[in-house]
């Protein structure tokens, strides 16, 4: 089943033969090899020759010799049609070493169109960001969103049901063609998992004691949506006795960060309106793959939801913080350009105090951008001078913006 993902094709075909290296990034099986392939049948349906698109996949052992980057730039050189458009996808191509040298030479000849993809952060760390800064624009993909997730099913009906699919069947794309599968979904999520730590973190930090890295990842996985440092996680590991100091912590969280498989959320003063450089929280890539680490055991279902609105929030565009208003904490700071939004994130708010406890960080704010407490209940929007009460799902599928 191919599921188009039309936001981030929309902003491929928005970039299109502009003088700008395009990056495509995000965690591995996301779809970005599907999301190139779909936008080089656009371009054919928009009249591009087939020989005008060059396509290489360097986890293609076909290609193996192009991962030498002179015989890369020797191959696309090759391969440019003068005075016509050449499209260049190269897919994966943190497995080329020096491949920004092939990226800045075929930047300068004109005729040009280049797309890359990368399952690493490293790739765009500051020696190689810097050989080709300015020239390049990034567009960050996630797995599946809710909405695509629904819409995949033909159906928007029993929203309740899918939401619960969701996070249990996972949001990586090929995911769907397993469903009602649990054991291959669940072998599939362990592959995944697997090649990121051997391949993407193991190998790439050149990390000896896998077991520790694997212990500090699970850690990490059990605690989304609380507030962690790596002196915190230091020393519950330590006092279980698994002796690792801070700054090997610091080494680990770095990389996942760097593989895409979790996000961190640093925490934000609303009224200093500064950064605070204290007690991040983290969101992991996917829910699916929380569940075949850790099974069902302590599923905190409200941590869940607001990972799951984390990650929409970045869909959208944003940047996100915790906030912190004098001792209390808001879920999320939401900021794009000039505009802000405040979230909390609650499964229910029927109880009086739950509804209380989450509308007083609310109240504490005395800017006028918009506040919302996403929950599962299911009645009408209600407002508290001014504060939205909606469905985490209508907003999720972007019913109720």
């Amino acid at each position: 089943m191919i599921v188009e993902r039309k936001e981030y094709l929309d902003k491929l075909i928005s970039w299109k033969d502009k003088r700008i290296i395009k990056i495509v990034t995000g965690v591995r099986r996301c779809g970005k090899s599907m999301l190139l392939k779909i936008y080089q049948n656009y371009l054919k349906n928009q009249g591009i020759d087939e020989n005008q698109i060059i396509a290489i996949n360097f986890e293609d052992l076909d290609y193996e010799e192009l991962t030498d980057y002179k015989k890369l730039y020797a191959y696309l050189k090759e391969r440019l049609i003068e005075g016509k458009m050449t499209y260049i996808f190269l897919d994966e191509i943190q497995n080329v070493e020096n491949f920004p040298k092939v990226l800045d030479s075929l930047y300068i000849k004109e005729y040009v169109d280049i797309y890359v993809t990368g399952s690493n952060a490293y790739m765009l760390s500051s020696e190689i960001a810097t050989m080709i800064s300015g020239r390049y624009v990034q567009i960050e993909m996630l797995p599946l969103s809710f909405k695509e997730y629904v819409e995949s099913t033909g159906s928007m009906n029993d929203r309740g049901i899918k939401y619960a699919e969701y996070l249990q069947n996972s949001s990586f794309p090929y995911t769907l063609e397993l469903k009602n599968q649990p054991e291959q979904i669940r072998e599939y999520l362990e592959g995944i998992y697997n090649t990121i730590v051997v391949k993407d973190i193991v190998s790439r930090k050149k990390v000896t004691d896998t077991m520790m890295l694997k212990s500090v990842l699970r850690f990490v996985f059990d605690n989304i949506g609380n507030p962690l440092s790596s002196k915190k996680i230091a020393d519950t590991m330590t006092s279980e006795g698994r002796k690792i100091d801070t700054r090997m912590v610091e080494k680990y969280l770095e990389a996942f960060s760097e593989s895409y498989i979790i996000y961190q959320a640093k925490r934000y003063n609303i009224k200093g309106k500064q950064y605070l450089k204290t007690l991040e929280k983290y969101y992991v890539v996917d829910i699916g793959l929380r569940y075949m680490l850790l099974g069902n055991r302590q599923v905190d279902a409200g941590h869940i939801l607001e990972n799951i609105v984390y990650l929409e929030l970045l869909r959208r565009g944003y940047e996100v913080y915790v906030g912190k208003i004098d001792t209390f904490e808001v879920d999320f700071v939401a900021q794009k350009s000039q505009e802000m939004i405040y979230y909390q994130v609650a499964l229910s708010v029927h109880d009086e105090k739950i509804l209380q406890r989450e509308l007083r960080p609310l109240q504490a704010i005395r800017d006028h951008y918009p506040k919302m407490i996403l929950t599962m209940d299911e009645e009408p929007e209600e407002q508290y001078d001014g504060i939205r009460r909606i469905n985490a799902r209508d907003w999720l599928l972007g019913i109720i913006e």
